[in-house]
């Protein structure tokens, strides 16, 4: 009897080692399907078959595990449009800026006020803003001498400069204001490409600031 009871053991423990391996277009067997299923509405991901998954499912809701429309929208549909003539705000409650990108937009932007006062760890933040997104271009101190600027060496192969970049530093950038930098940041000029896609809102005005810090010195 104890041979039969091992025998069964170890039959069904080389039927679970069996089921858990996987590899290539297998990937094994599924235990507890629902843990780890997701069930939500997910935006990008629309499964209309009520039937889907029906095997699988332990819920007693009369449809599939993976169905994942939302009954209640327009063709069942998770992702829905905003509703017309409105516009997202940020985390603070910001509008996109709306600036033009054009001469007169730029002239205009002269008349931006930061929205952030300075301060010690405002100033902290833009340094380190400051060092991610501009450093390799306008240098540690904005004098134009960065290493996109000014040519390096990685790996033993000679990177040839990038002549143009701005010397903030300079006469003409002196009286710049921060809504001018701002602008700039957002909608590129000259040979710098816009970066409002990439940096923030809120990182703009910061980087602002502390180029006008960076001007002081």
């Amino acid at each position: 009897m104890r041979l039969i009871t091992n025998l069964f053991l170890g039959v069904s423990a080389a039927v679970l080692l069996v089921g858990c391996k996987a590899g290539g277009d297998y990937q094994g067997l599924e235990y507890a399907p629902n843990m780890y299923h997701s069930v939500a509405y997910e935006p990008l991901k629309q499964i209309t078959d009520k039937d889907a998954g029906r095997w699988v499912n332990s819920l007693d809701n009369d449809r599939g595990e993976f169905y994942n429309s939302n009954q209640y929208n327009p063709f069942a549909m998770n992702m829905r449009l905003p509703a017309p003539h409105t516009v997202k705000r940020d985390a603070r409650g910001w509008l996109p800026y709306r600036g033009a990108n054009d001469s007169t937009g730029l002239r205009l932007a002269n008349k931006l006020v930061n929205p952030f006062e300075t301060s010690p760890a405002m100033l902290d933040q833009g340094k380190v803003l400051f060092e991610t997104y501009c450093k390799h271009c306008h240098g540690p101190k904005a004098g134009g001498d960065g290493k996109v600027a000014q040519g390096v060496k990685i790996d033993d192969v000679e990177h040839s400069m990038y002549p143009g970049v701005a010397n903030l530093q300079g006469d003409a950038y002196k009286n710049i204001t921060e809504g001018h930098i701002f602008h700039v940041i957002t909608f590129g000029k000259g040979l710098m490409g816009a970066h409002g896609s990439q940096v923030s809102e809120e990182d703009r005005w910061k980087i602002a600031m502390y180029v006008k810090e960076l001007q002081k010195k």
